[in-house]
């Protein structure tokens, strides 16, 4: 893969790892770990499969940058993160994506996260 490429490849890791920094605590460790995943398991795909996860991963990042700011703007409001998934495009996943996503959804739906944060009020000494 030519250098440009690794490069721009980086970035957008680097910038989707930092927009998940506005996520609820549990929704960023879900989302870092997906995303860390994702890239891993693309770094050696063909080049038109990479141009489609560069492509939509970048929509990705757009998405969740727009979503950030009008969250920030509507502070007093529930926020919200998140579209729905056109059924076209679901149709076009293969069966191993539709089983991934289905992991995803079973682990950002759980009554109970995997990942407890909780804020202290009080210093500690």
């Amino acid at each position: 893969m030519p250098a440009r490429h690794v490069s721009r490849v980086r970035a957008l890791y680097r910038r989707i790892l930092l927009l998940h920094r506005a996520l609820p605590p549990d929704l960023k460790a879900l989302g870092d770990q997906y995303v860390k995943d994702e890239f891993r398991r693309h770094k050696t795909v063909g080049s038109d499969e990479a141009q489609r996860f560069m492509q939509e991963w970048e929509v990705y990042a757009a998405v969740l940058w727009q979503q950030t700011n009008e969250n920030r703007q509507n502070s007093t409001e529930n926020v919200c993160f998140g579209t729905a998934l056109p059924e076209e495009k679901l149709n076009d996943f293969r069966d191993e994506q539709i089983g991934q996503l289905q992991e995803l959804m079973q682990e950002a739906t759980k009554p109970n996260r995997q990942f407890s944060i909780t804020e202290s009020r009080k210093p500690k000494f």
